[in-house]
């Protein structure tokens, strides 16, 4: 009797191991990456191995020299799972306080941006590195230093298929289109050498929201080049909007890599109505979208509440109202 028991009990242990490690293979096999693989540009669109559109939705960091401990794979669960986030945008700074290039620790960046885009990775996520210029606005200003970082970032990240490139977040400043075509024409082929295949984001002039200008002039000779258009709801409306859904009708892919729902200083008070109106463009297009941003910093755009420690596993109390927003928007509420 005893070793008819202990065969049962032995039987129901691999059983359960074996029903474990379905469940852990399925899970694994339903990740963004295992279902689209390779992802690249098909006319305006982002299209996945299979050559269908697949929309990218997810979440920008803060600048990563402040807010690094959100930088971690537990909260980047969180966002897969609970929020249907596919992709993580990871900003550094270029010349903000303790930015890549006024003073931070350039070794300290880089290994976080390595931790983001590993845990991503590992989660089956895609990643944005991304070169974040804002008071800086021309990004040619720091050309040489972007020329080498990108270098090092993408013969790093060579065989991730996973990664996309962000060359300049924000220009602005006066900085022209003419600018920005010029330096990405610098820096593409530095990324095109290592990462031939990967996706590369361009921002455009005011704060990337002339994406009427690489419409009318786009970068020639690279494919799987994206443009991005930045917005802020309360600020950014029917004129923007219209700007956009032009620029998509006349086959431009356009990315909107950052955007919140309140002002465009990151703060102030939300516009639902501008914000529904953002929502119905985006999914009219399935444009690829990334909210701004993972930080409890005690403002309108940051998804967690000031008060609220916690790093990863939210619940929907933690959230800020932008949060809860982002949230229900990302899970297709």
């Amino acid at each position: 009797m005893l070793r008819k028991n202990i065969v049962k009990i032995m039987a129901a242990a691999i059983a359960v191991v074996g029903l474990s490690l379905v469940a852990s293979n399925s899970s694994m096999a339903a990740t963004p990456y295992a279902k689209h693989g390779q992802l690249s540009v098909k006319g305006s669109k982002i299209v996945d191995k299979s050559g269908k559109t697949f929309q990218l939705k997810g979440v920008s960091t803060h600048g990563i020299s402040w807010f690094p401990d959100y930088v971690n794979k537990k909260a980047f669960k969180t966002l897969r799972n609970k929020w249907k986030a596919n992709i993580i945008r990871l900003a550094m700074y270029t010349e903000e306080y303790n930015g890549y290039l006024s003073g931070g620790n350039k070794d300290d960046l880089e290994k976080t941006i390595d931790k983001g885009v590993k845990a991503a990775t590992s989660l089956g996520m895609y990643s944005i590195v991304d070169w974040h210029i804002l008071s800086d606005g021309n990004p040619n200003t720091h050309k040489s230093e972007a020329k080498t970082f990108f270098e090092k970032m993408s013969k790093k990240y060579a065989n991730n298929p996973q990664v996309l490139y962000e060359l300049c977040n924000e220009p602005n400043g006066g900085t022209t289109w003419s600018n920005i075509k010029s330096y990405a024409e610098e820096i593409i082929p530095i990324i095109r050498k290592n990462a031939p295949k990967a996706i590369i984001i361009v921002g455009t002039p005011t704060w990337s929201q002339e994406v009427d200008k690489p419409a009318a002039d786009p970068i020639k000779g690279y494919d799987n080049i994206v443009y991005t258009c930045h917005f802020y709801a309360a600020t950014h409306k029917d004129d923007l909007r219209n700007r956009v859904e032009s620029a998509v009708k006349s086959g431009l892919p356009v990315f909107i890599s950052e955007f919140s729902i309140c002002d465009a200083s990151g703060n102030g008070a939300i516009d639902y109505a501008s914000a529904k109106a953002w929502k119905k463009l985006i999914n009219k297009y399935k444009l690829p979208y990334v909210a701004w941003n993972l930080s409890n910093k005690n403002e309108a755009s940051a998804l967690i509440k000031s008060n609220v420690k916690s790093l990863s596993g939210w619940k929907k109390s933690q959230l800020s109202a932008t949060g809860k927003w982002i949230s229900k928007m990302m899970q297709g509420k």
